[in-house]
């Protein structure tokens, strides 16, 4: 039994199908990993998720911000924006189990055996994996009641509040938990989220910290296993697994088979987005 994890798909198909080939997944046995943002911006986008959701539990996605607001247009809370390429997935007949399937997927994955941690952007560094997964925990709670998601999501959208603070009311602590795991990049020494750049210059500066150059033993055991930072690009270290290498802005689609021994080399296979 093989363990794959794949960066963002964003709707880019046949890359990901000739991938799957080429490491000749067993749909019986191995296990697919996805850091999130499985949808959008590429043309394939309902072709994608019923793949992936037709894997079953051979398929483990966390939800990243593009699958979020493909769950909002779902369930009426926003409404389409010019570069969306979703239309497909919004008249599918399946639309409703597409929605009933992502909003029961999780925002953080821990294996404890294989010592991985999957999500879609990072752990905010002034939080324990134990306090990540706790957190994670409530907003996933949430989701599973069709209700109760209507109700977060409409009130998701926000930057604010930018640093944790126990005493944040119930809804700004999930909407910083929902931000934090799904469109964090970087942060600031003293814990605030910045929204506002998306690149990467390999070095830090005063207020612009990439998150995981931050400390946080916690980890120490584990690999983090991210994508949403295109312009970061692939980090494969010890400790991160940064995936997201572009392939809906025509790089390539990178997939890694994740070793049963963390401190043994990670096998990497990729696929461009066109050939």
């Amino acid at each position: 039994m093989a363990y794959y994890a794949v960066g963002d798909i964003q709707g880019c198909y046949d890359p990901l199908a000739r991938l799957l080939e080429q490491v000749n997944f067993d749909t019986s046995k191995d296990t697919l990993l996805c850091v999130g943002d499985m949808v959008n911006r590429g043309d394939k986008s309902l072709k994608t998720i019923r793949l992936l959701k037709s894997l079953e539990n051979q398929c483990v996605t966390v939800l990243g911000n593009h699958d979020i607001h493909l769950l909002s247009m779902l369930y009426g809370v926003r409404s389409p924006r010019p570069t969306d390429t979703l239309h497909k997935i919004l008249a599918a007949p399946d639309a409703h189990e597409i929605g009933d399937w992502l909003r029961t997927r999780p925002l953080l994955v821990v294996n404890p055996e294989r010592k991985f941690v999957l999500c879609h952007a990072g752990i905010y560094p002034w939080w324990t994996l134990e306090q990540a997964q706790t957190h994670a925990r409530d907003v996933e709670k949430v989701f599973r009641d069709p209700n109760k998601c209507v109700k977060l999501l409409k009130r998701l959208y926000s930057n604010q509040p930018t640093r944790w603070n126990p005493d944040l009311s119930k809804v700004q602590r999930r909407r910083f938990t929902v931000n934090t795991l799904t469109r964090m990049r970087f942060c600031s020494p003293k814990g605030h989220l910045n929204f506002t750049e998306s690149g990467y210059v390999g070095k830090s500066r005063k207020n612009r910290v990439a998150w995981f150059e931050f400390d946080n033993p916690s980890l120490d055991s584990y690999r983090v296993i991210f994508g949403h930072w295109s312009a970061l690009g692939l980090v494969n270290t010890r400790h991160h697994l940064a995936l997201d290498t572009g392939c809906v802005w025509g790089r390539s689609l990178t997939m890694a088979k994740l070793p049963k021994n963390p401190d043994k080399n990670i096998k990497l296979y990729e696929q461009p987005a066109n050939l």
